[in-house]
């Protein structure tokens, strides 16, 4: 569960390292933002020498969180960090590389090209 204020590993190469979410987007209400979720963040942390610079605001797609998924299955994911992908308007990511698993889920949002670039999908 992803909330305001949350900070948030980067799953890909887009150049930012570190995430902290300041708006969930959807409903005006949201209080939790789960996998396949578009949230609106910061970047707290970026490397050197590469496009996205700290301090600039960017929409991202969660796609890792430390709380349990339950699928219609009756399977239970958990990871062990809460990561998130960034993205630009139309939705596709910025980055050229996925780093980690992702769920499955995502190809459920139309985050295709996400699973597309990722190594593993859970």
């Amino acid at each position: 569960m992803i909330q305001p204020q949350t900070l948030l590993n980067v799953a890909d190469n887009c150049g930012a390292r570190k995430l902290m979410c300041i708006r969930i987007l959807g409903t005006s209400n949201r209080r939790y933002a789960h996998i396949g979720d578009v949230i609106v963040a910061v970047i707290k942390e970026a490397a050197s020498n590469m496009p996205l610079k700290r301090s600039e605001v960017i929409r991202a797609v969660i796609v890792r969180t430390c709380k349990e998924l339950k699928r219609e299955d009756g399977m239970i994911i958990r990871y062990d960090d809460n990561a998130a992908i960034v993205i630009d308007q139309k939705g596709n990511p910025k980055g050229t590389r996925v780093f980690g698993g992702i769920a499955e889920e995502l190809r459920e949002f139309n985050f295709t090209k996400i699973v597309s670039l990722a190594p593993e999908v859970l």
